[in-house]
């Protein structure tokens, strides 16, 4: 294929962005058909959690491996190999006969996840035509939230209303990841000047200097992905006890209300610095956190929208503003590594999140589970605004000492 076939840099720009879509359509496709296979298998809500939770602890594993592979192979086989992985996915969700299938298929999304995720991030700042540094953190964010709401939306459609309902949706995921794999084809070679491809595993590395801008990324990230935990795994199950509908395109387009949210408030977010937007999430988030606890209380599905609403605002800037810190901050030899470390903290919690929940809500039932994870995940926002801060600190300081040519009076009026 010669090089006129190729897509230039913005091309590669916008082919990493659906790759990110695609991560997170195939993250949140099956969330809108749990409570039918839970009914059809008779399946407790920690199985259906767990179901849920072996997407990340697959991905983590990846992450931990095989987190750096795409600094040393290249931004574009990591991606093709990931796409390939989530296709087939999809295919074992097509024909699933039993809840052993699902896991399997979880399984696999999470494993192509792992090697796509912090490759496509990596490839968005590598590739950002915009003079702002933020697009590329901002344009994840928006890039996620728009194939989480999709798979919803389009799952929830299919499941209530077309033929076979466990089986269509990931027919269509299928067809997306063949889209999104010839897509990446095209971009061109990325691994001039890194020698020959090395696929070995190798430990993750975070290089000096950057390790509290690692520990506020991690943290606010993983605010984000927690919420987001108990909002897929419990989700359906609220917005059904809540509506009283067993409609799923009504429990589908309920979730999506959040996710919208997230890609919505993501397009605001790229002159908001990234620091600001971690205490800006972190804050939002503890909010909306006490509505959760209250909707499932009260049992008002007003509160669960409000939630939805809320809650999306802060995942937005509590996931930006992550990702924009570690960006400024890694080095780009080791952006794919320190973007990996992050995903695979911020997917860790996201698990023991999810397992724990569901644990929860099978024991004691769905109110008293909400009550006891939602100020557990308070602890970590409030953590993400507290590391941002003295981040921030830490970094103006340093910049104040590597400039003696201001006066004292210059570097103390610093913005």
């Amino acid at each position: 294929m010669t090089s006129s076939w190729r897509f230039a840099r913005r091309g590669t720009f916008w082919s990493a962005s659906a790759v990110l879509a695609l991560c997170l359509w195939a993250s949140g496709a099956p969330s809108v058909l749990y409570p039918v296979y839970a009914a059809e298998w008779q399946l407790p809500s920690v199985v259906t959690t767990s179901v849920f939770a072996t997407y990340p602890v697959a991905l983590l594993i990846v992450l931990l491996v095989f987190g750096g592979l795409s600094d040393s192979i290249g931004r574009r086989r990591a991606m093709l190999l990931g796409i390939a992985l989530i296709g087939v996915a999809a295919l074992v969700f097509a024909v699933a006969p039993n809840v052993g299938w699902l896991y399997a298929g979880r399984a696999l999304q999470g494993i192509g996840t792992g090697f796509a995720l912090g490759a496509a991030s990596a490839a968005l700042v590598e590739n950002n035509t915009s003079s702002n540094p933020r697009v590329a953190s901002t344009l994840t964010t928006a890039s996620t939230a728009t194939g989480l709401t999709a798979a919803l939306l389009i799952s929830g459609v299919l499941a209530q209303y077309a033929p076979l309902p466990l089986t269509l949706s990931f027919g269509v995921l299928f067809v997306l990841s063949a889209v999104a794999f010839v897509a990446v084809s095209l971009t061109p070679s990325d691994t001039a000047g890194l020698g020959r491809p090395d696929w070995r595993p190798r430990a993750l590395h975070l290089p000096g200097g950057i390790r509290m801008a690692f520990a506020a990324a991690a943290v606010s990230v993983s605010t984000a992905y927690s919420v987001g935990a108990i909002f897929l795994g419990l989700g359906s199950q609220m917005a059904r006890e809540l509506t009283g509908t067993s409609d799923l395109f009504v429990i589908g387009a309920l979730l999506g209300v959040s996710s919208i949210v997230i890609g919505v408030t993501a397009v605001f977010l790229r002159g908001v610095p990234a620091h600001l937007s971690i205490v800006i999430g972190g804050v939002v988030s503890l909010g909306g956190l006490g509505l959760m606890a209250a909707a499932a209380a009260t049992g008002s599905i007003v509160l669960f929208l409000a939630w939805c609403v809320v809650g999306g605002v802060g995942y937005s800037f509590a996931f930006s503003g992550g990702l924009g810190v570690i960006n400024a901050a890694a080095p780009p030899e080791h952006r794919g590594a320190s973007l990996s470390l992050v995903y695979l903290v911020s997917y860790l919690l996201q698990a023991a999140t999810a397992v724990g929940a569901g644990a929860l809500a099978t024991a004691l039932g769905l109110g008293p589970a909400v009550d006891i994870a939602a100020p557990v995940v308070g602890v970590l926002a409030a953590g993400a605004i507290v590391l941002a801060a003295v981040d921030r600190r830490l970094r103006r300081s340093a910049t104040a000492t590597a400039s003696p040519s201001l006066s004292p009076s210059a570097v103390v009026s610093r913005p």
